[in-house]
């Protein structure tokens, strides 16, 4: 049986896995307040360092070379063979502070954030944003690093009845408050050098995020080809920020802002098309061979909208997706991170 020992500054406690539990499952079941939101690899929350055994090559996917080699890993996805000492990673979070919360729609909020030091991430890549009390929770980056000159970052939080964090920012949160935040991670973000590829962007509720992000880079950048940004939701109270991308479709002749609802409005019109995400995509789009694609927001959306892109022509090594995962249940302990 493996055996962890966790450090904490000078005090060392040990603990013994129990079969097939986790670095993460063993902490929390003895009361350890490390910080966790998905408990499956996504977010990177949970990251920890070890030493004094081996890691679980599992453990690292995903990571950064420069975090592999100082021993990081994935608590969520680690079931060690051996013994193990584990820290927590406390030196990659950045210290920063709320600078607004601003309502976008009936159940979004922007919220801004400025750091104490410098950080540098491409647009659409995702952070996770720590609380003063340690709970975690990963979101998109809308802002784009270039966009202004106080380096402001600009995520999009969605009102979740119950939600720890989301509730907090909603009701508690106030700017000048001192949170901490972790990463860049994630691949769907804009790279430059293909100027006249066609770019395909699709998303649902706060997936909007890094596509509006993303979106504005490749603007920014001069891209030529044609720009197509699609933001799904079940009625039009979901629909948010429609004022900037019509003015930004309004002002680019190459690109094109499109509204889909599943639930079809009152009074018909307006832009809206109503269907499934998917449907109106390829209604538009049915060939998309040489097209990149960016796809964000609800997980079972995603992978839908992944499959038939591929079917409709995009090459799998094309397209880029980040599921919104949900936080994970949070277990009847007093820890750092629970709730969603």
């Amino acid at each position: 049986m493996a055996t962890i020992r966790y450090a904490a500054g000078s005090e060392v406690a040990q603990y013994d896995l129990g079969p097939g539990e986790t670095v993460l499952d063993c902490l929390l079941r003895n009361q350890i307040p490390v910080s966790y939101s998905c408990r499956s690899g996504v977010c990177q929350s949970c990251m920890v360092k070890g030493s004094g055994g081996a890691i679980p090559e599992r453990a690292q996917a995903g990571l950064k070379d420069t975090l592999r080699a100082q021993g990081y890993f994935l608590a969520c996805r680690c079931e060690p063979l051996g013994d193990l000492t584990v820290s927590q990673g406390a030196d990659l979070r950045v210290a920063a502070r709320i600078t607004r919360i601003e309502e976008l729609g009936s159940n979004v909020l922007r919220v801004g954030l400025v750091t104490d030091a410098p950080f540098e991430y491409r647009a659409g890549q995702y952070i996770t944003l720590f609380r003063p009390d340690g709970l975690a929770r990963s979101y998109s980056l809308a802002s784009v690093p270039t966009e202004n000159e106080t380096g402001e970052l600009e995520l999009h939080v969605r009102l979740i009845p119950g939600g720890a964090m989301s509730e907090w920012l909603s009701r508690e949160a106030h700017p000048g408050a001192s949170v901490a935040i972790q990463g860049p991670s994630g691949n769907c973000f804009y790279l430059p050098g293909q100027p006249d590829e066609p770019l395909l962007l699709a998303g649902t509720g706060t997936g909007l995020a890094p596509l509006y992000g993303i979106a504005r880079d490749a603007l920014r950048h001069g891209h030529r080809g044609p720009v197509l940004l699609f933001h799904g939701a079940l009625d039009p109270g979901g629909l948010y920020l429609q004022q900037e991308l019509l003015g930004m479709d309004a002002l680019h002749p190459n690109f094109t802002y499109v509204r889909s609802v599943l639930r079809s409005p009152e009074q018909k019109g307006g832009g809206l098309e109503v269907g499934p995400l998917d449907a109106c995509v390829l209604a538009h789009l049915p060939k998309l061979d040489g097209w990149k694609a960016y796809l964000c927001g609800d997980p079972a959306i995603v992978n839908l909208l992944r499959k038939k892109i591929f079917l409709a022509g995009a090459a799998s090594r094309s397209i880029y997706a980040d599921a919104f995962l949900p936080s994970a249940p949070a277990p009847a302990l007093p820890v750092a991170s629970v709730g969603a």
